[in-house]
């Protein structure tokens, strides 16, 4: 073997030794990371101590150091419904009686212990279950997106990011069903494909400091979310979660609806831009066309036909508008016929009724009846 080609192969393994080092130096330190909130101060972590996508080795772990940095700071605390059941005294109809009320009361609830126990029962890092389970082009979107929301100020954190079955199953309050969440559910993939995440403000002493933070973080969000990549397909109804806007979760909850309330107003304006003259007063189109035919032409056209069928069937009762010849079949049938038929009707009735009248015979035949013969007169006797 030649010198040169003994340099070229030691400096080749040092590399090598190198590069080997650093990585597992990398992996350390993913493993080493612990989850407890509780314990790091909210907005303490030093952003600068993470190495730049550009000058790391490995792009993807430096992503993920970052997105678990963001992870780690944030407090997990969220808002839930409890039913409690109370006694309390009511009048009914007079009568007081003791019954059960269940109330709903809002409290707090601190869920950091959910992911470590994913986790553990994944067999894996809780770490490489809170990002590793996401899916790594949406970890990429994330990376910089967050970046973004971090250099404006609006300091953001991590509170949830990939969830199985049995973590989404443990989740309270608004949530998919267990198999087919975005973050990561068995319908949807699985590990390695989460396509959501829940993100809020570590801004602020107080919880009430951090929500008014927060709103502004997600409002920013709305603004940018073509420039960032992600949005909130949900809004307020789930505040915190976001998704990539080309994915499907988004395109379902605001780019269909959207579309369809887009297509219905359209379907709803084409049936009537026509017959509306003064609402659609630029449309023009040619007078010979079949558009300007079809809802100007036709319609007169149609009135004017209707309006002939009447007069004609109503024209022979008007003796006032419309002059008809005595020797026309019209005229026969509205005028000659109607009163030889009446004048045949009372005949007719005349001839029924005759019989039973005694006050209707005659004088003359009246007269024919024989003379009564005359009295003879009478003779007194003397």
């Amino acid at each position: 073997m030649s010198p040169t080609h003994a340099l070229y192969c030691s400096v080749c393994g040092s590399v090598g030794i190198v590069l080997s080092a650093v990585l597992a130096l990398a992996q350390a330190d993913i493993n080493t990371g612990s989850i407890g909130a509780s314990s790091v101060e909210t907005g303490s972590i030093d952003v600068s101590e993470i190495d730049n996508v550009d000058e790391c080795i490995v792009a993807q772990i430096c992503i993920d150091r970052y997105l678990w940095s963001l992870y780690e700071r944030t407090r997990k605390v969220d808002t839930i419904k409890v039913s409690e059941q109370t006694k309390v005294t009511v009048k009914r109809k007079g009568k007081t009686k003791i019954v059960t009320k269940t109330i709903a009361k809002l409290v707090d609830e601190d869920f950091t212990w959910k992911d470590p126990d994913a986790a553990k029962k994944a067999g894996m890092s809780p770490m490489d279950y809170v990002i590793g389970g996401m899916d790594s082009g949406f970890r990429g979107t994330l990376y910089h997106a967050l970046r973004a929301l971090d250099e404006a100020g609006l300091m953001p954190g991590i509170t949830s990011a990939f969830r199985d079955d049995y973590r989404q199953a443990i989740a309270a309050g608004q949530k998919a069903q267990t198999d087919r969440s975005y973050h990561g559910g068995s319908f949807r993939g699985g590990y390695g494909h989460g396509l959501a995440v829940d993100i809020v403000s570590v801004k602020g002493k107080t919880r009430t400091e951090r929500w008014a933070a927060s709103e502004q973080l997600w409002k920013w969000i709305d603004v940018h979310d073509k420039e960032l990549g992600i949005g909130r397909p949900y809004l307020d109804r789930d505040a915190p979660h976001v998704a990539p806007i080309d994915g499907k979760e988004y395109a379902a909850h605001r780019v269909q609806p959207k579309t369809q309330i887009a297509q219905l107003k359209a379907k709803k304006q084409e049936p009537v831009a026509p017959h509306n003259l003064a609402r659609d007063a630029p449309h023009i189109a040619s007078i010979d066309g079949k558009g300007y035919a079809a809802h100007r032409v036709q319609p007169k056209t149609q009135i004017a036909q209707l309006k002939a069928k009447k007069q004609e069937l109503v024209a022979p009762h008007n003796l006032g508008r419309d002059v008809t010849p005595i020797d026309d079949k019209k005229y026969a049938a509205h005028r000659v016929q109607p009163k030889t038929q009446i004048a045949q009707l009372k005949a007719k009735k005349q001839e029924l009724v005759a019989p039973h009248n005694d006050h209707s015979v005659s004088k003359g035949a009246r007269m024919e009846r024989p003379a009564r013969a005359p009295s003879r007169p009478q003779t007194r006797s003397t």
